[in-house]
């Protein structure tokens, strides 16, 4: 899944100006809410009044800085004044080091001289690498040039000090309509994979599971694999990848316990493998099992525990106090395992041409269910080439008892490219004549009338296609996936709301969503598609609330754990919660390294090293990121 980056600016405003004198900064800040509210009072609507679309920053060329803008009018007119201007703060990270206290400060790092609105506007010119337009403020101090910094802007209104904005970077992910499925042979989900390529559950599919570890057993013999290998029901599907985490119990030496761990998995990995000959991609890691000690020894007489280092819990949980933890600890050792499969294929080694002439033998012979079964080779064939002209080849007459036949033909095409959407729907119109009362075409139909509608291509009538939904039930299909189908219609709908400024009706849109989406499962891909939708419609605070139990259980996608932390870890009042540690550390368990990198400057893929303003974001850094 492809990453955006986008910046998202936090206002701090000062009402003190003790710092220095107005000689020194060549400007004033307010002494109060008061006066604040009287001087910045244009320039403050103005800026709650800028469109979304216009975008600034700071960017660098050498040690020069230029103040840059896609929207050069539309800073003409808030700027003014005489004194209407910017002031750049220049921050170095060396400021929030691990080994000294952090001193409170007004102004972050090097204040530079203000350049004020005539020198400004006249300054911008057309960059040449973008379309954008920048203007020079100020040169880097040749003492900060070789350190990690960033750059605060102060906008000043008439030589008075009005907003204080840093730079977030924030990772962002495309929100997208819930996955409804298709129906060919059985209802088939994409496997929308947030950090892979779309995968098709016809001949892909994955699992996860749990092994527990017993304490002090490393070995597992394929006896003791079998059980769960059979249970699986594997015999229709070769094993393409293992990913395994192995999770240890945090009590003793954490070199011994990783080792411990590594022993487990591969000895899980050697076991599987005894099942099939085909290689298997395999990926091991291990860690300690942080988040749910800390989880769970809430409930017991040592829950001031959570809020110890790391370093000082280990101390302690030692002797009769890891006794009388061992009931949590040993449900803490486990392999999570997730296995990638790849099903069976007996046609997979047959020219696309044999495979053609194959199927049109057994349709002519009338044997229906091998024919099923060529046709999802050939569809794996499409894959490879993102066209269905092979499909022209398929001589299928229109007789109902070859509609399974038909109805996969004609989805497929929406399946394979979402914009043959409108030939699969006309299709399948030709083919709702044959068969009125068939539940899969008539699923197939609204599937793909979604992308017609959203995407505007014909003239949908909201209310009509809104009872069509609905009207499913009566043809078989359940009310968990009309529900989806629901959310995905209020999902379209706020979106259309929202571009008529109707802002009541996509209210009630997202609320509808709210109230609903819990009626069904999501997958991982839904859940962080529809909190990027609430996120979108500036519904953080539920956006938040739909990731919230997830992001504190070890078996989360990473993805949407860092989407998670994305959302609050600028909130200082979220960070300072209870369970908020917990996540950040399962963030680290999980990936240490892309943890760590939040903390570098936004313009090095960084949120903002000024998080480590916050002393509890501050304390898990320096625990867990700097080497001592």
């Amino acid at each position: 899944m492809k990453n955006n980056y986008y910046l998202v600016p936090f206002v701090v405003l000062f009402f003190s100006n003790a710092l220095c004198s107005q000689n020194n900064l060549g400007f004033n800040m307010p002494t109060s809410n008061a006066e604040r509210t009287q001087k910045c009072n244009y320039f403050s609507n103005a800026f709650k009044q800028k469109p979304k679309e216009v975008g600034f920053s700071i960017k660098r060329e050498g040690n020069k800085l230029f103040f840059s803008t896609n929207d050069k009018k539309w800073f003409s007119n808030v700027f003014k004044k005489s004194g209407d201007g910017v002031a750049i703060d220049v921050v170095s990270k060396a400021r929030y080091a691990c080994d000294k206290e952090l001193e409170a400060s007004q102004i972050k790092g090097t204040l530079l001289k203000p350049v004020f609105a005539q020198k400004l506007m006249r300054g911008f010119k057309k960059a040449t690498t973008s379309n954008s337009f920048q203007t020079l403020v100020g040169t880097i101090p040749a003492a900060l040039q070789n350190e990690e910094l960033e750059f605060n802007i102060l906008f000043l209104s008439n030589k008075i000090l009005c907003r204080y904005q840093r730079i977030y970077n924030l990772e962002s992910y495309p929100w997208d309509l819930l996955d409804m499925g298709v129906y060919l042979d059985s209802l088939t989900y994409k496997d929308k994979k947030i950090s892979t390529s779309d995968k098709f559950i016809t001949k892909y599919k994955t699992l996860k599971f749990v092994i527990p570890f017993e304490k002090n057993k490393y070995e597992y013999s394929s006896e003791d694999i079998k059980p769960l290998y059979d249970s699986l029901k594997l015999t229709d599907f070769n094993i393409k990848k293992i990913n395994i985490k192995a999770y240890a119990s945090i009590e003793g030496s954490l070199e011994i316990n990783l080792e411990l761990q590594e022993k487990r998995a591969n000895s899980i990995v050697t076991s599987l493998q005894t099942f099939q000959q085909p290689n298997m991609v395999t990926e091991i890691s291990s860690s300690e099992n942080w988040v749910e000690f800390l989880n769970d020894v809430s409930k017991t007489p040592y829950k001031n525990f959570k809020k110890l280092p790391k370093k000082m819990i280990k101390q302690k949980v030692v002797g009769n106090v890891s006794k009388e933890l061992e009931p949590y600890l040993k449900n803490h050792r486990k392999a999570v395992i997730t296995l990638d499969l790849e099903k069976k294929d007996k046609y997979q080694n047959m020219s696309k041409e044999k495979l053609v002439n194959t199927f049109n033998d057994l349709v002519s012979k009338e044997d229906i269910k091998e024919a099923l079964v060529v046709q999802n080779s050939i569809f794996e064939k499409l894959k490879l080439e993102s066209s269905p002209d092979l499909l022209q080849g398929l001589n299928v007459p229109k007789q109902v008892k070859f509609v399974p036949i038909l109805n996969k033909n004609s989805i497929f095409k929406y399946v394979l490219n979402l914009s043959y959407a409108k030939i699969s729907y006309e299709e399948l119109k030709k083919l709702e004549k044959l068969a009125p009362k068939n539940k899969n075409i008539k699923y197939n139909l609204v599937v793909v009338k979604f992308i017609i509608w959203k995407n505007n291509w014909e003239k949908i009538i909201e209310n009509d296609f809104r009872k069509e939904i609905v009207k499913l039930k009566t043809y078989g299909i359940t009310q968990n996936l009309i529900d989806r189908m629901l959310v995905n219609f209020h999902i379209v709908k706020a979106e259309k709301n929202m571009r008529a400024r109707k802002y009541d009706a996509k209210d009630a849109s997202v609320e509808f969503i709210l109230d609903t989406y819990e009626n069904f499962k999501l997958s991982n891909y839904d859940y962080l598609s529809l909190a990027q939708f609430l996120t979108y419609y500036s519904n953080t605070d539920e956006a938040t609330e739909v990731l919230d139990d997830k992001v504190r259980t070890i078996t989360v996608d990473e993805d949407l754990l860092f989407y998670y932390l994305n959302l609050t870890i600028v909130d200082k009042y979220a960070v300072e919660t209870e369970y908020y540690r917990t996540i950040m550390l399962n963030a680290i368990e999980m990936n240490k390294e892309r943890f760590c990198k939040l903390f570098n400057s936004s313009l090095e893929k960084g949120v903002t090293f000024q998080l480590l303003e916050n002393k509890y974001l501050k304390a898990t850094y320096c625990e867990n990121c700097v080497k001592e």
